[in-house]
């Protein structure tokens, strides 16, 4: 495809500014674009005329549905879809769609996760437009970004508590950018690009094992005689199969706006990246989650499943979703960009302390925002930051923020900004300011932060309210301070000093998959929750529940329900992978050991009558081994029978989400463990499932 083809097809099935400044009236054009810009309330007097507008956009696309698309809180999206149809009597319809359909939906909101906030028998609640949100083409249907309420008013979703936060932060952003002379932006807006990981294996492969089938995950399986320790996977050459489905994904995502810029094969075998250009927030929410559908659905037209599961396998890289967030004015001002002279650029360092003195406040929201039953296997190694929340900054900045903390004199002199490679023939390379630290959970890198946490198959919403509504809380206390001083400068000055001297403890630039920084970390008071309902447990804290609630972005009610949700999502997640194990282990597992012994045992009876004195040390050798693993699976099978049963009686989740913690998952390692064991000791003709060597190089 060339690139005039490219550019045709780029955002062709979106509702874009394009498509509205050619369809709509000037004076409802620039109204709705008001809106988008400013995040303020649509005028409902033009909102006939924008889904008449959409409708016959729609319908020449061959839309013959609309769907008021929304992010329940199951962590996927949801949608409904309605005919544009209208009979009008004497057997004829007329493809209608009203300003009220586009305005306002009604699904059914007992049906969705909502901690509490609705019963079953009170089953009403509304979806509303979201016109920041451009809406798009799929599937024959009219897809309507929207936010999902319950029929009170409370959040039931993801998007209605992230555009707060954004208009949190842009309010707290425009009264620090005021203070430096800026009286022409009208809104601060974060932006971010989502990088998302994922593998590719066989179809087969799938459909063969139940536990990547119902769990997305392998719970059992012995090490591959070789993984990703030649590290030649990484950045390799795209397998066929693999290319051709990420050339229709591009193309795909292509037409709905989706500016997929970069793919290539991960550090695991069979894993892969694809990373976007950044956009708003909001609408990178949209798109990585329209990303992660594409994927799921594209994979089986090439003989192959995705798999978005943050460990698929054991002992090989997990996979995340790197949120890269940065924050600017609506003039194309990035107040994350450090200049030429970082030193000197007070607006800059007072961005820079703010966003420290955010992690540092709520590092425990931000370990919440990341913390899932998947996530729970990945954090910690194999490129997977660790669960304790730190800042790197990079030589540079950490130098800056020493000699601004010491009151020292800094200079650049021994940095230099450029490198030589030594060959007269290429030019020399300007150096970042910053390094790479891949162990790092919130790293500096350039002009925007990388939160690293986040798993590969969260909705990154959560994430960024918590970095969106962290931030604007700094923002309001240095705009509080300043706003108030007689000298402006001398109170900026002291306001940087004191702040990054107050939250120095967060910064940190060594290896954070080392013993040495756990107990360091431990030492400057940082939070270390290393399992979800660890977590989970401090989302109600007095404090977050205060940040939250001054903001405007969830109420302790819309907390509260949450918080539920959490803990009953982990205690499904592990129920479901803990009968998966009993299921497998019982009726593949134990099966087919049993039989291959037999087989041994036949052929030790049958050679000692062939041969006489015949050594059969091998087989006994092999028989005593499974037997005696067999007799230690049934046990630890039955063992973990009847921890699962006890998890089930528990009739408050919380409690459950800690039994599965603490009893039920060691009794799954020690299930897992002998099965694999097995594994390796069984002939391949035997074994049930196919194996990871089997599953990571077929493709």
């Amino acid at each position: 495809m060339d690139t005039e083809r490219i550019s045709d097809i780029f955002a062709s099935e979106v509702f874009s500014e394009d498509v509205m400044r050619e369809r709509l009236p000037k004076d409802v054009y620039k109204s709705l674009l008001n809106t988008i810009a400013t995040g303020k309330e649509i005028d409902a007097g033009i909102a006939d005329v924008v889904a008449g507008a959409m409708k016959d956009w729609a319908v020449e696309h061959g839309a013959t549905h609309f769907t008021h698309w929304f992010q329940p809180l199951t962590g996927v999206t949801a949608e409904k879809h309605d005919a544009f149809l209208t009979p009008v009597g004497g057997g004829k319809a007329i493809m209608e769609f009203s300003g009220k359909e586009l305005i306002k939906g009604e699904p059914d909101a007992s049906s969705f996760p909502s901690g509490g906030l609705r019963a079953t028998f009170e089953a009403r609640g509304y979806t509303a437009w979201d016109p920041a949100s451009y809406a798009f083409i799929k599937d024959k249907s009219l897809y309507i970004p929207t936010a999902f309420c319950s029929y009170t008013g409370e959040a039931l979703d993801t998007k209605t508590p992230l555009l707060r936060s954004m208009d949190a932060i842009s309010a707290q952003g425009l009264r620090i950018v005021r203070l430096f002379g800026d009286n022409t932006a009208k809104r601060v807006t974060t932006t971010v690009g989502a990088e998302q990981e994922y593998f590719l294996i066989d179809e087969e492969d799938f459909k063969a094992r139940r536990d990547l089938f119902y769990c997305g995950r392998t719970l059992f399986g012995a090490p591959a005689v070789k993984g990703q320790e030649l590290e030649d996977h990484y950045f390799g050459a795209l397998r066929p199969r693999v290319s051709a489905f990420m050339h229709e994904l591009d193309i795909e995502l292509w037409k709905l706006g989706i500016s997929a810029k970069t793919k290539h094969n991960e550090a695991a075998p069979a894993q892969h990246e694809l990373a976007p250009i950044y956009c708003t927030t909001n609408i990178a929410v949209d798109n990585n989650l329209l990303t992660m559908e594409f994927m799921k659905t594209i994979a089986p037209k090439y003989g192959m499943a995705c798999l978005l599961a943050e460990k698929p396998f054991a002992g090989i890289n997990g996979s995340g979703k790197h949120n890269n967030w940065s924050l600017g004015t609506d003039t194309g001002i990035n107040l994350l960009k450090p200049g030429k002279t970082p030193a000197e650029n007070k607006q800059f360092l007072l961005i820079l302390a703010a966003v420290i003195k955010a992690v540092d406040d709520y590092q425990d929201l931000l370990r919440i925002s990341a913390a899932t039953a998947g996530n729970d296997c990945r954090l910690g190694g194999c490129e997977a930051p660790p669960s304790i929340i730190s800042v790197f900054l990079g030589d540079e900045l950490d130098m800056i923020v020493s000699s601004i903390v010491d009151g020292s004199e800094y200079s650049d002199k021994k940095n230099s900004k450029y490198m030589s490679l030594g060959i007269p023939s290429i030019p020399n390379i300007r150096r970042d300011t910053a390094d790479r630290n891949r162990t790092s959970p919130f790293a500096f890198t350039g002009n925007k932060f990388e939160f690293r946490m986040v798993g590969s198959s969260q909705n990154i919403a959560l994430a960024n309210i918590v970095i969106n509504t962290a931030v604007a809380s700094s923002l309001s206390d240095f705009a509080d301070e300043l706003e108030a001083a007689e000298d402006f400068e001398a109170a900026l000055t002291t306001l940087i000093s004191r702040t990054f001297r107050e939250h120095k403890r967060i910064l940190f630039s060594g290896n954070s998959y080392s013993d040495e920084w756990v107990k360091e970390a431990a030492a400057r008071g940082l939070s270390n929750f290393k399992t979800a309902p660890e977590a989970y447990e401090h989302f109600t804290d007095e404090k977050n529940i205060n940040l939250f609630e001054k903001f405007a972005v969830m109420s302790e009610t819309e907390m509260r329900s949450r918080r539920e949700i959490f803990f009953e999502n982990y205690r499904k997640i592990k129920n479901i992978e803990a009968r998966t194990m009993l299921e497998m282990t019982i009726r593949d597992y134990i099966p087919a050991v049993s039989a291959y012994v037999e087989k041994l045992s036949t052929a030790v009876v049958n050679k000692k009558a062939a041969i006489p004195n015949v050594n059969t040390e091998a087989e006994c050798d092999l028989i005593e081994r499974l037997s005696e693993l067999l007799s230690k699976t049934y046990s630890a099978y039955g063992e973990l029978l009847r921890t699962e049963n006890t998890a089930v009686k528990k009739s408050c989740d919380e409690e459950a989400a800690f039994y599965y913690k603490s009893h039920v998952i060691p009794k799954m390692d020690t299930l897992r463990r002998y099965v694999d064991e097995m594994e390796v000791l069984t002939a391949r003709e035997f074994w049930p499932v196919p194996t990871y060597g089997d599953i990571t190089f077929r493709v």
